[in-house]
């Protein structure tokens, strides 16, 4: 039986078309920082930074003290000085992005339902921003933090890994106290929400874009409509899902 069930953010609770959002993102941030360095240098800074974070295999520090350990070594900026700046950046500027992205009518019916059947409800994203960027996605899907008792987020800040590496979800699992056959991961991105997740025993619902049909289907539990697995919840499919031996499109 499911007790826990894990939600990705980014075009699963909330529509982000990425490439769209992520360039103007960078667009703002380059502009804002482009009193501390050259524009076109802090960002080339900040990718490689975090492109350490991601292929990172020692998982003895948190994302955020590896991303600010090279950003320091690229940049010879002190991060105890930049963190302020930035803080004020997602406080004044990141939430203009905000008309980029679509809220998921279901999105707050199906983390209220998962809550009222007494899942844990991990918001597990990729732990690449710092936790005040990702509560701030969050108001934007209509699943604020004020108001839905969420037992994990993940951010920069508590992780030690992102995706896809699966150590960022035996972290997870860790962290709530959940064996890897009692937690599902719900997403739309194969590599990084399905296959890691999968790997290392996780029950799994991948969200696809239309028409798009699974790699593999040994490797995911069932797949369909963050509107389709709302309803899958409230029939009481996580209850009975460990009897599941195939994969289905619902």
């Amino acid at each position: 039986m499911i007790r826990a069930v894990l939600l990705d953010l980014d075009d699963t609770l909330l529509g982000n078309e990425t490439e769209g959002f992520m360039r103007a993102y960078f667009s703002i941030l380059g502009e804002w920082a482009s009193e501390l360095m050259d524009r076109d240098r802090f960002l080339r800074v900040l990718l490689m930074a975090t492109r350490e974070v991601i292929r990172r295999q020692d998982t003895a520090v948190s994302n955020r003290d590896l991303f600010w350990h090279h950003f320091q070594a690229l940049s010879g900026l002190d991060p105890e000085a930049l963190e302020p700046f930035f803080d004020r950046f997602y406080e004044q500027m990141f939430p203009k992005l905000a008309s980029l992205t679509q809220p998921r009518p279901v999105a707050r019916a199906l983390v209220q339902t998962c809550l009222e059947h007494g899942y844990k409800v991990v918001v597990a994203t990729n732990p690449l921003f710092p936790r005040r960027a990702i509560e701030e996605r969050l108001r934007w899907a209509g699943v604020p933090v004020s108001e839905f008792p969420y037992t994990l987020v993940t951010s920069y800040e508590n992780m030690h890994a992102a995706k896809p590496n699966p150590a960022y979800y035996r972290q997870i699992l860790e962290m709530i106290d959940c064996p890897a056959d009692a937690a599902i991961m719900v997403g739309d991105d194969w590599e990084n929400d399905i296959k890691p997740a999968a790997g290392i025993g996780m029950f799994t619902y991948w969200l696809p874009a239309d028409g798009e049909e699974p790699p593999d289907l040994a490797t995911v539990t069932a797949f369909g409509s963050l509107e389709q697995f709302y309803e899958l919840v409230c029939d009481g499919w996580l209850q009975q899902i460990s009897s599941y031996s195939r994969q289905e499109s619902v």
